[in-house]
């Protein structure tokens, strides 16, 4: 079985390794005033009695000195210099906005494989941020294109004065569906932003979690009541201690999907239990369903599976829930089969 280093013994080693090249720095130093020592004694006294040029001792220690400046140069130029310089190169071209850049040197000193590691991991998530920017901006400015087209479409028929009554007012409704949501995309997205920046706060506070899920049900009643929808309901007297107003937000989205993609005549369950340690709220329905693919990618922001739905909603309904769901210390999972139906499982620590 292969042995993992820990960052303990990899900083000892570090330090090993350090301690070992000033003690030989410091050998090799103590060795050369010895020796210059001993030479000059040589000078004072054998030099002179052996006709030796004196020209020739200076040449000599002027040699050695030379040789051994060179090497250590050599060596603090190839194995700390020029990482540094490397490093410095790297961060230049990170600071025009190119994210490409990765440094694969390695040297024989512990801490600089460590910041070249680290700034390689840095220079990844930078590049993995500013692709996740570059997309929610080009979803965002598609979301609100949309509405604000229509909008400035039926606002132009409305100037026709030939118009009846009800097409006056359908184009009238269809402004207001579409103020609807641009008002319901603007609210996501500033959430999903305090969420994602930690600026949101609210007080936890002990609450009834079966009467707000009845309350997230209760909203919808109009259009599950319209499609005939048979509902399974088994909510268990629980009290719950979290932010109340955010959890509704998942309760009102879980159940809103599960009744905007069952048909007429089926099913939405709402069932929840508890241990010790877990509350479990799981909403399933006998809809559409979605593939694996979709699944991977239903949480993500703007993403929609089913895009003949897509007026509907924005794409950030999910994603929401499952910050906020995170926020809470909690998981949230889905299993679905198309054509069958999706189950949605929340679980929130106690």
């Amino acid at each position: 079985m292969k042995h993992r280093v820990s960052d303990k013994e990899r900083s000892l080693r570090s330090l090993t390794k350090y301690l070992t090249f000033v003690i030989f720095t410091m050998i090799i130093m103590s060795l050369l005033l010895a020796v210059l020592f001993t030479f000059g004694l040589a000078y004072m006294r054998v030099l002179p009695t052996v006709g030796a040029s004196p020209f020739g001792f200076l040449f000599a220690i002027l040699s050695i000195s030379v040789a051994m400046a060179s090497f250590f140069a050599y060596y603090i130029n190839d194995h700390i210099l020029k990482p540094i310089r490397k490093l410095s190169d790297a961060s230049k071209t990170v600071a025009t906005g190119n994210f490409d850049v990765r440094i694969d040197l390695r040297t024989d000193i512990e801490e600089l494989n460590s910041t070249f590691d680290n700034f390689n991991n840095m220079v990844t998530e930078l590049n993995s941020i500013e692709t996740l920017r570059n997309d929610f901006v080009a979803n965002v400015s598609h979301e609100f294109k949309t509405p604000l087209s229509a909008i400035e479409g039926y606002t132009m028929l409305l100037q026709d004065e030939s118009l009846s009554e009800e097409e006056r007012n359908e184009y009238i409704t269809k402004i207001t569906d579409n103020t609807r949501r641009l008002s319901a995309l603007t609210g996501d997205i500033l959430l999903i932003s305090k969420l994602d920046n930690q600026t949101f706060s609210t007080k936890k506070k002990e609450f009834r979690l079966d009467e707000q899920l009845r309350e997230a049900i209760l909203t919808h009643e109009s259009v599950w009541e319209r499609k005939h929808l048979e509902l399974d309901i088994e909510l268990p007297e629980i009290s719950y201690t979290g932010e109340e107003s955010l959890l509704l937000r998942v309760w009102l989205n879980l159940i809103g999907n599960a009744v905007k993609f069952t048909p007429e005549g089926g099913c939405i369950s709402v069932k929840m239990t508890e241990n010790e340690s877990i509350i479990s709220v799981c909403v399933s329905d006998t809809g559409i369903g979605m593939d694996e693919s979709t699944s991977k990618h239903i949480f993500e922001k703007f993403y929609q599976g089913d895009t003949s739905h897509k007026g509907n909603g924005n794409g950030l309904g999910l994603a929401l829930c499952k910050k906020i769901i995170t926020r809470a210390g909690g998981t949230i999972s889905v299993e679905s089969t198309p054509g069958k139906g999706s189950e949605f499982t929340v679980k929130l620590p106690k």
